[in-house]
Formats: structure tokens, sequence, C-alpha cells
């Protein structure tokens, strides 16, 4: 089996996780692609392969060297986003892509005018949607280029390697997929998420991340009757909104530029729920933005009563460059490995976050590298074919370059 025809196996399946789900993982369809890829990484002759109670995938490729080399690790997970459907996928391959808009469907068009993206793969071959669902590249695309990494090494034994351990996971898309991570079980040094974007991405820094729920109660009277008593939840939300900065939301920013982002409003007379993430590259900046919002609801109860406007804020996760600086040789494997399989290396923050920035914190140093798609999460995702094939050859590469580092 080829990549592609591995990949395109993995998209028959619905994996979208939950946002507001208490199980985990957080949609049990996730469950049934899970038991799908463990028979598989059997099939391939991959030995401890297991999976637990919730989800959570392991394997190993046995050393084939006498040698004392470090145990590395390579992560993908296995859901897609909440943000649109992953059900009956309709893939589809554009062969020797010419640089003009693609009909995905009828009266649906990717175009290089929208997505100048895509002329950055002219003459390859694309594998896109019919416009109606994702693709989920993101991030089962990673998990074909590791899975195809280990056939290539036991196909090609005259590569010496040091002992590999591969986990696929559920539920990285609502950031709980390394929630439940057993780094000791995994017993890696390192490891790598194959969870970026375009060919040559390298990311070892990411936001930090903290969610915010703002709760606003009010008072329901009759309209005719209200004043001086009606306090309109509905109001108060927007007013709320405003008060947050207008030039420091995603729309505005870029870069290592932080921001506050209105995920969502739920509201009535009686009652208002605000919905928010907050993110920052630089962790004073990020503490700085927590306590702003909290200070906004304090304004609020002073202006409208005590207890009226509740702001409960979770950190979510942080920036891995702290934990990776002071083990760089992980990232110089990378951009080793990348320039001998002609990869020009792209390395830049993460304008969000992976599973490998809470894993570095949970003692695992893990950056991301590309696993090829584009337009994550919408319907005009895609992914080239040759680019998975460079991301698996960066793999085999980091593989080989590992039973030759000295620590």
């Amino acid at each position: 089996m080829d990549i592609t025809e591995r990949f395109l196996n993995y998209t028959k399946f619905d994996t979208q996780s939950a946002e507001d789900s208490q199980t985990v993982p957080s949609t049990s369809k996730q469950l049934i692609f899970a038991e799908y890829l463990k028979k598989e990484l059997e099939h391939e002759g991959l030995d401890d392969v297991e999976m637990d109670d919730k989800g959570y995938i392991y394997a190993t490729l046995k050393a084939n060297t006498k040698e004392q080399v470090p145990t590395i690790g390579f992560i993908s997970h296995y859901d897609t986003s909440p943000d649109c459907s992953g059900a009956d996928i309709k893939a589809q391959i554009v062969r020797h892509y010419d640089g003009n808009d693609i009909l995905l469907s009828e009266g649906i068009v990717s175009s290089p005018k929208r997505f100048p993206e895509l002329m950055q793969h002219v003459g390859e071959d694309l594998i896109v949607t019919d416009g109606k669902t994702l693709l989920g590249a993101d991030d089962k695309a990673g998990i074909a280029e590791i899975v195809q990494a280990m056939v290539y090494l036991q196909e090609h034994k005259e590569i010496k390697h040091g002992k590999i351990r591969i986990a696929f996971n559920p539920d990285e898309e609502i950031g709980m997929g390394a929630h439940h991570f057993n780094v000791e079980k995994f017993g890696c040094e390192w490891a790598y998420t194959m969870d970026g974007g375009d060919v040559g991405e390298l990311e070892f820094e990411n936001f930090n991340a903290a969610s915010a729920k703002v709760s606003i109660k009010g008072i329901s009277v009759h309209p005719g009757y209200a004043k001086g008593k009606m306090v309109n939840a509905n109001a108060l939300a927007a007013e709320f909104a405003k008060m947050l900065p207008e030039d420091e939301t995603p729309e505005t920013t870029e870069g290592y530029q932080g921001f506050y982002h209105l995920l969502g409003i739920t509201s009535n007379i009686e009652q208002a729920k605000l919905s928010y993430i907050i993110r920052d590259h630089d962790r004073d900046k990020f503490e700085d933005r927590k306590r702003f919002i909290q200070r906004c609801a304090e304004q609020m109860n002073k202006k409208y009563g005590e207890g009226t406007v509740e702001c409960v804020v979770n950190d979510q996760y942080y920036n891995m460059k702290e934990k990776i600086d002071p083990q760089m040789h992980v990232i110089d494997l990378v951009l080793r490995a990348m320039q001998e399989v002609g990869v020009s290396p792209k390395v830049k923050p993460i304008r969000g976050g992976t599973d490998g920035a809470q894993l570095s914190f949970k003692g695992l140093p893990c950056p991301n590298i590309f696993a090829g798609g584009i337009n994550f999460h919408g319907p005009y995702e895609f992914v080239s074919i040759q680019s998975m094939e460079k991301a698996m050859q960066v793999i085999v590469k980091i593989c080989e370059l590992t039973a030759g580092y000295n620590d």
C-alpha cells in the first residue's frame, strides 16, 4: 500500500471531535477508526501495538542496531475539527495541478485567487474535497506519513536506526489530545508531532493559551414597565465584547502578535454566555491579557452590581520554546534531515498549539514538523501527495540520523 492509498483509506472514517463532550474520546466514532488503525499497525508488523480504553494507540519499531541510540517518537492525532463536517468525505485527486481553478463540485471552486497557496504546488498531485466537508489531512496525513515511514524502514534494513515509538491520539482539535497521553509508557527521550502545514515547516514556538468563560446575569421585566428594573443580559454581553481591543483579534494580528478571540455568544434577557480564547507567544503579555479580561468583568460589576458578570479563565497550554531551547539538538536533527532530503526548512512560530506543546511540559520535548496539509478545518483543505512523501522521507532520515547521534 502506498502513502496515497493509506491516506485515502483514513479519510473514509468520520473522526470529528466534540467541544462540549464529557467523554474520552469526545466522540465514540473516533474509536472506530482507532480500532482500524490498531489492526493496520499489527498487519504492518509493528511490535507492542496497544490501544488503551481512551483510544490512545502506541506501537514500536524495534531497533536494528546494537549501538546505544536514543529512543525517539512520532505522534499524530486522528480526530478532525468540530469546525466542519468530516462525514462522508469525497476525496479526489487532481493530477499535475496546472495552476487554474479547481472545480470541487458543481458551483464550488477552489481558486488560487482566493487561496494563493495552490500556486506553490503547480505540477504536483493534489488531494482535495468536493467542497462540502473538510479533508482530514489535519492530521491523517501525519498518520499516513508515520506509518509509511515505519513500513519503509522495515523494507530497507540497511538503514540503521534505534528503537522508534509511534503514537496516535484523539481529541487534539479540542485541546485535549495530550491530557491522557502516557509519556512514561511512550518511553522516549524526545518526539515529534507530524501536525504542521506546508512543506518545510518546523515549529517549536507556539502560543500560550487560555480559555475564558464569561457569564452575565440579567433581570427580565415586561418591557412596558422595565424602566429602572430590567437588566438586559443581551446588551451587557455586547458591552463586554466592546471592552476588548478591536485591533487584538485573529482578524487583525499575525506573527507573534497575540489576541482575544470571541468563539461564541448565547444570550437572552436573563442570561448571556460569552466564550473566548486568549493567545500570546510572550508569557508576560499572556498573563497581562488574562488579568485584563478579568478587570473588564470587575468594571462591569462596579457598574451593574456585584455578581452580574463572572469570568472564569483556565490555562490550556504554554509556549514549548522554553522546554525546547535547552535541547536544541532535537531541532538540529530535523534541520539536517530536511536538508538531506531536499526540503528547505521554514522555521516559524505556530499561531496556535499542538499536542507537542503540552507534551513538552509533561517532560517530552516535542516540536512540530510539517504534514503537508493546507487550508485546515474547512472544505477547501488540500494536501499534495508529493508533500506527504517528503514528510515521510524526513521521518526516515531523522531515524537514520538519530542512530548516529552522540549525547
